[in-house]
């Protein structure tokens, strides 16, 4: 992929917003090098290979579950946490396998999703102002002038810490945790228990008879990589420059450059502009790229950036994340699904119904309701049944923890509910329960457009 006057630092001469004001530019500088003399977190060919699997979502041959922490955390940082959220999105992944009998592309927000942009530079707190918390990877959520100074050193604790959490993910995935014999050990305790845990048992028991047939048969399956293992890509909010410039190198064998940080980056729909930094990092690296579109993005706008971050129409490159809201999908993704198929663009359509969700409860408690959440999935496969498109993906934020932070589900978890266990560092996320409960109900659209045709 050629690009034009682009270098891995030309972002540097654009405008750019959400970044962190660090006071120490030498020490912002030294950290800048220390990431440059490090190993990327994951290789090119790995990078290639996701870009190969989204091609086919993008064709309509298989579907995308991209899931994880809202922002992952120094301090929560452990084995039990990382496996359980890899066991939520087996569970999501084997779920809308058997619905959808096509293959499923698991992408996690893991290993690098330490920053978040924020709507103000600054929050004020008892008649105190200080810098706004944007994420493990700038700043402490503590609230005090110290803990809420940016300090360029947490861009490396977050590179040790994404390289121990690939470590770990690559061990559950290769070493025993991605084999279809050991469905039912990816049963969370607290899951277990529910409706929700019986309906995954029989699925699993469903597998194992399929597993069991065909090795009676004579297919000797136990020994086949496809059987005894699986891969989860990471991705990330390519939010501080700084930190994916340092990662990102040329390939010896690829003509090209690759963002080392992540397989994927995306986008944000804060930092989208056109002529500013962010497209302009983007639209230089080989890596699978997804873009935030929510409801303020219009669609010629749309098209000037798919055309600067995809000149070649390169199926798999790009990934277009739509998080409208409920109340607005219905009115807004229609144009943008029009004028993309009428360019004869090739683009992953993947839905958010998280963060066009969020609203805030009578006691300032920042949550979403699971109503809302299926509703805005809902729509997304309606909308693109009736438009002749292939609804390609789901994008949650999600755990594998038992939280209280998003109203409803089967756990009918309430507003009052929600003090009980609400522990995220921003935005509220699906407990295991209703990320489960989501899988169910979206298998069945996945049902229903594989029966349509458009997949």
């Amino acid at each position: 992929m050629k690009t034009n006057n682009w270098t891995p630092s030309s972002w540097r001469s654009k405008p750019i917003s959400q970044q962190p004001r660090y006071p120490n530019a030498a020490a912002l500088q030294q950290t800048e090098a220390a990431l440059r003399a490090g190993p990327p977190l994951v290789l090119a060919d790995e990078i290639d290979k996701l870009t190969q699997e989204l091609a086919k979502v993008a064709e309509g041959q298989a579907f995308l579950l991209q899931g994880g922490d809202c922002a992952e955390s120094f301090a929560e940082f452990n084995a039990t946490n990382i496996e359980d959220t890899c066991k939520i999105l087996l569970q999501m992944a084997v779920v809308l396998t058997f619905a959808g009998s096509c293959p499923v592309v698991k992408v996690g927000r893991l290993a690098g999703q330490f920053a978040k942009p924020r709507s103000r530079d600054n929050e004020i707190i008892d008649g105190i102002e200080l810098p706004s918390y944007r994420g493990d990877m700038v700043n402490d959520i503590t609230f005090t002038p110290a803990a809420r100074t940016p300090d360029p050193r947490r861009l490396l604790q977050a590179y040790n810490q994404s390289a121990m959490t690939l470590n770990l993910l690559r061990a559950y995935t290769k070493g025993g945790l991605g084999d279809l014999h050991q469905v039912h050990r990816w049963n969370l305790a607290f899951v277990e228990d529910s409706p929700l845990g019986e309906k995954y048992r029989h699925l699993a028991d469903r597998i194992g008879e399929a597993l069991a047939f065909m090795e009676a048969c004579g297919l000797d399956i136990r020994d086949r990589a496809t059987i005894r293992e699986t891969t989860l890509y990471t991705s990330h909010e390519a939010l501080l420059l700084n930190y994916e410039e340092a990662l990102t190198r040329p390939h010896h064998r690829h003509d090209g450059w690759y963002d080392g940080s992540a397989h994927m980056i995306w986008i944000g729909d804060r930092t989208r502009q056109l002529n500013q930094a962010h497209l302009e990092f983007a639209r230089g690296i080989r890596n699978p790229l997804g873009l935030k579109v929510g409801p303020t993005l219009e669609p010629e706008t749309l098209l000037r950036i798919i055309e600067l971050l995809n000149p070649t129409n390169q199926p798999g490159r790009l990934t277009l994340i739509i998080r409208m809201g409920a109340g607005q999908i219905g009115a807004k993704l229609p144009p943008l699904i029009r004028h993309v198929q009428r360019e004869g663009y090739s683009v992953v359509w993947s839905c958010d119904p998280m963060h066009g969700n969020t609203v805030n409860t009578a006691s300032g408690i920042k949550t979403r309701f699971f109503n809302q959440i299926l509703a805005e999935v809902r729509d997304f496969f309606d909308i693109h049944h009736a438009e002749g498109s292939y609804p390609g993906g789901i994008h949650c934020e999600m755990t594998g923890q038992n939280v209280t932070e998003c109203v409803g589900g089967a756990d009918a978890i309430t507003e009052q509910g929600l003090a009980a266990k609400y522990i995220t560092r921003c935005d509220p996320r699906l407990n295991a329960n209703q990320s489960l409960e989501l899988a169910f109900l979206i298998s069945d659209f996945l049902k229903k457009t594989r029966r349509s045709g458009n997949g």
